[in-house]
């Protein structure tokens, strides 16, 4: 087998098991990225978007756009409607991925799926983050208490009628403490908006 066959068969190892796969995924494995260009030529990977590819015939879950936006945006974090809808939190569908960037970062050149991004300073934007697999990407999201927390804190954005059903849902459906939902409101400053509902429902 030449070794040129060999390189384009490690790309198929690679696509199959990390599901996503981007020019930097290889450069790190000494392969170079024209091996991509030639097996999306042949239609043996897709393209997903500038530098990242795929198997045509990969399985996917509902979080893909997830996987590719923490795959294309590794610095962003799932925030706000995006993380409501993970965590099945409320009854929003967002057609955009909210992410969370922090202030000093450069706007994300991605062209889909398409990008919410919030700007959130450094004590919010290091709080409360979880790491979860999905389609075999690990991806930051924001634990449900500090997600409900961002809803009060970005009302005026998104509605306060759906901070308010994150924060009942959240609570009826045990998906944080009390305590923690305190924490957070501290960390985002939401603490004297949110005090009126959460101790109606502590």
């Amino acid at each position: 087998m030449s070794k040129e066959l060999t390189k384009e068969k490690q790309v198929l190892n690679l696509a199959r098991k990390a599901k996503i796969l981007r020019i930097q995924d290889l450069t790190g494995k000494g392969i170079h990225p024209e091996h991509l260009r030639r097996l999306y030529q042949r239609g043996l990977l897709v393209r997903m978007g500038r530098g990242v590819y795929m198997l045509p015939n990969a399985r996917i879950s509902g979080n893909f756009s997830l996987a590719e936006v923490a795959k294309k945006v590794p610095r962003g974090i799932i925030c706000l409607l995006s993380a409501l809808r993970f965590h099945d939190i409320g009854t929003q569908s967002p057609s955009e991925v909210w992410i969370a960037l922090d202030r000093k970062s450069a706007r994300p050149q991605v062209e889909t799926p398409r990008l919410r991004v919030m700007r959130f300073s450094e004590a919010a934007f290091s709080s409360g983050v979880e790491t979860h697999k999905i389609d075999g990407v690990t991806v930051r999201v924001y634990c449900p208490a500090k997600t409900v927390a961002d809803c009060f804190k970005y009302r005026n954005k998104i509605g306060l009628d759906v901070a308010i059903e994150a924060l009942r849902e959240c609570r009826r459906n045990r998906k944080c403490k009390i305590d923690d939902l305190w924490k957070y409101a501290k960390v985002c400053r939401v603490a004297n908006v949110m005090r009126p509902y959460l101790e109606t429902i502590a």
